[in-house]
């Protein structure tokens, strides 16, 4: 909760740092002569962009059951089950969080992924294809990377940048049509400037999210390393740069194991980092 209490602090001196900058620089005075009020509009833009991340992360856990045909183990009917079960309740244990729900979906390649809307209440499903093609040594590295996902209450703060994110697009975009489009606020060419506007300016806040998505992977692998050792999630890593992983739907990506490739601006919009830099990171702990 301090982590949470926290994040929304500064988040609110985020908002209250910018209607100062737009009072200083008479912003606020010239959007007022369009009858645009900044505060007003970032007052409606948090509503809007904050309700939007906040019911996208309380429905997580259903959309990733339904989309990926997850498997929960309620009971579990085989040593696999058994041996899933009991590593995601160790590494819970070791974490200090409540027991997330566990499953499995259908898929060769090997993945993983956790959600849910808090660290006691949390899903961690990994694909058939990773228990068939990892040892259970790599496989328990995997659960420790998820698991520290959940512990470090990446899905919370994920939604809560979001939420910034998204207020900053919304009452940015209408501030520049307003600037632009000063004699015609209401007609068709406002509208225009608030859709591309709103098209760059969400481009830039995905850039800001993908960064901030790849330095939770390097924390979920320290996090992996030291619940279940650091070879053992250096022989994960190593096995899922062997394999051809196929991607997770948009709204787990940043929340599964697998990476991927990319350079130049390709590599801005990744969730994960290249694979080689996350091993590297791994051998460079103490």
């Amino acid at each position: 909760m301090m982590r949470i209490f926290l994040f929304a602090l500064t988040n609110i001196a985020v908002l209250a740092l910018a209607s100062i900058i737009f009072h200083l620089f008479g912003f606020d005075a010239r959007l007022a002569m369009q009858g645009v009020q900044f505060g007003p509009l970032l007052v409606m833009g948090a509503l809007i962009g904050f309700i939007g991340s906040f019911i996208s992360l309380a429905m997580s856990k259903w959309m990733a059951k339904m989309s990926m045909g997850v498997r929960v183990i309620e009971q579990p009917t085989n040593d696999r089950d058994v041996w899933l079960v009991e590593t995601v309740r160790h590494h819970a244990q070791q974490a200090g969080i409540g027991m997330p729900e566990v499953g499995i979906f259908d898929s060769p390649e090997p993945n993983a992924f956790a959600t849910g809307a808090s660290r006691n209440k949390a899903l961690v499903a990994v694909s058939s294809g990773l228990l068939d093609r990892m040892t259970r040594d790599e496989a328990s590295a995997v659960v420790g990377h998820e698991v520290t996902h959940v512990s470090n209450g990446d899905m919370v703060t994920m939604a809560l940048l979001q939420g910034v994110l998204n207020t900053f697009v919304f009452a940015l975009s209408r501030v520049i049509a307003a600037l632009i489009d000063r004699d015609n606020r209401r007609g068709g060419g406002y509208f225009v400037v608030v859709i591309v506007s709103q098209i760059a300016l969400g481009f830039f806040a995905t850039l800001i999210a993908m960064w901030f998505s790849r330095r939770r992977e390097f924390r979920a692998d320290a996090g992996g390393a030291q619940l279940a050792g650091r070879e053992r999630m250096i022989g994960a890593l190593q096995s899922l740069s062997r394999a051809h992983t196929e991607a997770l739907p948009k709204q787990l990506a940043a929340f599964g194991i697998a990476g991927g490739e990319g350079m130049g601006l390709r590599k801005l919009l990744m969730s994960h980092p290249p694979i080689e830099e996350r091993i590297a990171a791994l051998r460079a702990l103490p």
